[in-house]
């Protein structure tokens, strides 16, 4: 299989698209994770994006293959999961918000210390913490070892809205969600 066509997922393609088809995708790293069921979508040519200013030591990872990962840290405290999509050079990903905790759930419960699955990876930060985000992983291929990505079962109804916790480009509707889970950061209206 070949990165294009990992988890069904059509790597090349605009964030948003991106975004969208990633929902209900399982994202496994050491064999702990779940479905994604929140993304947002940004873009090299987006203000609110890492990569509008260009490439940075930080950033550098957008700038490389699609279907690789980008982690950074935000807050000074919590690693932020992104995959990277488009074209090398582009500076586009997907942040990964949120997930439904399906596999390694007590593993996952031990990490954030909490016995609430709803609040176990609802959050960019929640989700790192749980599933054991590093800046190591920062600019690996998603198609081998730690990461596994296995193809959403059925068509999800997607619903959108704006991002979260960005000052620019608020208006973009480039939040994207599995409707009706529990497990979003927050609801969409």
């Amino acid at each position: 299989m070949t990165q294009k066509q990992l988890a069904g997922i059509d790597w090349d393609a605009d964030s948003p698209i991106v975004a969208r088809q990633l929902i209900g995708v399982t994202v496994l790293i050491d064999g702990v994770g779940g479905r994604i069921v929140e993304t947002e979508a940004y873009d090299g040519e987006d203000p609110a994006s890492h990569s509008f200013a260009g490439p940075t030591q930080r950033n550098i990872a957008m700038f490389g293959p699609p279907a690789h990962a980008y982690v950074y840290l935000s807050h000074g405290i919590h690693w932020c999961l992104n995959l990277v999509c488009r074209e090398a050079g582009h500076g586009a990903g997907v942040l990964i918000r949120a997930l439904a905790p399906d596999v390694g759930v007590d593993q996952m419960i031990a990490r954030r210390g909490t016995p609430d699955l709803r609040n176990l990876c609802s959050g960019p930060g929640k989700l790192g913490q749980a599933i054991a985000v590093t800046r190591a992983l920062n600019g690996l291929p998603l198609d081998a070892p730690p990461f596994t990505l296995i193809a959403a079962q059925g068509t999800a109804d997607v619903v959108t809205g704006q991002r979260i916790g960005i000052s620019k480009a608020v208006d973009q509707p480039w939040r994207f969600g599995l409707a009706g889970s529990p497990y979003v950061s927050r609801p969409f209206r």
